[in-house]
């Protein structure tokens, strides 16, 4: 019957809407409505569902878990004021660069802390490929791989945490927030490992792609260079340590910890003289636009699940992914294939607020541990926002790259990269305990 197709058409309706450039919450809302008057018209919708739309609604205001979201993007956003980006690049520049892929390496160093520390992909791009392209560039580096070692080091905030990802992944889950923290620390350790171990080989094969910086350029030795190493590294560590530690040891719960973060990035602002009321108030702007876009995102995903749900949209697909050769695997496979493919045209929110909740319940009732298809789940995003010809972060890098640097540059040079995230997201799939390890530590 055609009234078993509503639910796909739905779904296929709200891509197609979404792939246009229309906007995300009043898409999702108006197919919502749409397909609900066209169910209720042929008699397959019983508005009865639409009832508990106000209940979801105040559910939503009263999630504890995604209270965090305002929490780690102010953090971020003041940490970023801070000009612990310029700080860090510097002063790891000055530790790596006597060595062959020195300055990538630092590039790589630095991307993972402020992974840690902002958690979005855009600020992290923008941030080191306005401060380290140019450099990277003036003192010789391959165009190829100065590109791809950026844009790829700027998608580690999708799987390092504290992430804003992470928090959202695990609240459309309905795991543990500390638990998908403790799950990605050794995936996104071994991508940021991999990604130094590529620069490293590459430069010791090729050395002119990735020449050491001139000695004389470095100013800074010996105890001197200690001294600026401890003075730049020891406070976002501390700051990293703190909010990390306070989940994991239960001190405090995901929300206090962002909280906690937030008090102490402004800390750190104001022990560097950046902390302005004009920087609050941008920060501030800045946190109320993102959490009210999310808001939003989910309020319309909400009115397109109950919708959805009530056109038995929800049992189609579950019959047809449980059903899949291959059981377990055939649906990891189709599902993060999914995950992958739409990564190319929708950004993060759109994903988790739509398709994780479709799958969500089907992994477990395969039996799989959310956690760890929690991780996995980051680390493909992660992988698709790097590849061309729609990733994100290229976007990102393109538009602040200068003139010398073409898409190909871009292009070619994170293929590298994607082929080790690949490899590490495998490696996460064929051993679970690289996830599960540490958080069955702390139960």
């Amino acid at each position: 019957m055609i009234t078993d197709w509503l639910g796909p058409a739905m779904f296929a309706g709200a891509l197609a809407l979404l792939s246009l450039g229309y906007p995300v919450a009043f898409s999702l809302g108006g197919v919502a409505i749409l397909f609900g008057i066209i169910g209720i018209v042929l008699g397959v919708f019983d508005p009865i569902f639409l009832t508990a739309m106000p209940q979801r609604i105040f559910g939503i205001m009263n999630n504890f878990t995604l209270l965090a979201i305002p929490y780690f993007i102010f953090m971020g956003g003041m940490l970023e004021k801070s000009g612990i980006a310029e700080d860090l690049l510097e002063t790891m520049g000055a530790l790596f660069g006597r060595i062959r892929g020195g300055l990538a390496v630092a590039v790589v160093v630095v991307g993972a802390l402020l992974a840690a520390t902002t958690g979005v992909v855009a600020a992290t791009v923008v941030t080191m490929g306005l401060i380290s392209l140019p450099t990277m560039l003036r003192y010789g580096y391959n165009k190829d791989l100065a590109s791809g070692v950026i844009a790829a080091s700027g998608t580690l905030g999708q799987i390092i945490p504290p992430s804003i990802v992470l928090v959202v992944l695990a609240d459309q889950l309905g795991i543990s927030v500390g638990d998908l923290f403790l799950g990605s620390v050794i995936p996104g350790l071994m991508m940021a490992g991999a990604f130094v171990v590529h620069v490293l080989a590459i430069a010791f094969i090729r050395p002119n792609l990735a020449p050491a910086l001139p000695v004389a350029l470095i100013d800074i030795r010996g105890r001197a260079l200690v001294s600026k190493i401890i003075k730049v590294m020891v406070p976002p560590l501390a700051l990293i340590l703190l909010v990390l530690g306070s989940i994991f040891f239960g001190v405090a719960t995901p929300t206090e910890a962002g909280a906690l973060g937030c008090f102490g990035a402004m800390i750190l602002a104001a022990a560097k003289g950046q902390l302005r009321l004009k920087g609050i108030r941008e920060v501030c702007d800045q946190t109320l636009r993102t959490t009210s876009m999310v808001i939003f995102i989910l309020l319309g995903s909400t009115a397109f699940s109950l919708v959805f749900r009530g056109l038995r949209g929800d049992r189609l697909i579950a019959d047809v992914l449980i059903n899949l050769p291959g059981g377990n695997i055939g649906f990891l496979i189709v599902s993060m294939a999914t995950i992958f493919i739409l990564g190319f045209f929708i950004d993060f929110f759109e994903i988790a607020f739509i398709v994780v909740p479709l799958f969500a319940p089907i992994a477990q009732q395969l039996g799989i541990d959310l956690v760890w298809y929690g991780v996995i789940i980051g680390a493909n995003m992660q992988t698709s926002f790097l590849t061309p010809p729609f990733g994100f972060a290229l976007f990102y890098l393109r538009g602040i790259a200068p003139k010398e640097i073409t898409t190909n540059n871009i292009y070619r040079g994170v293929v590298p990269f994607i082929i080790l995230q690949l490899l590490v997201l495998v490696a996460i799939i064929a051993f679970p305990q690289l996830v599960s390890w540490l958080p069955s530590l702390s139960q």
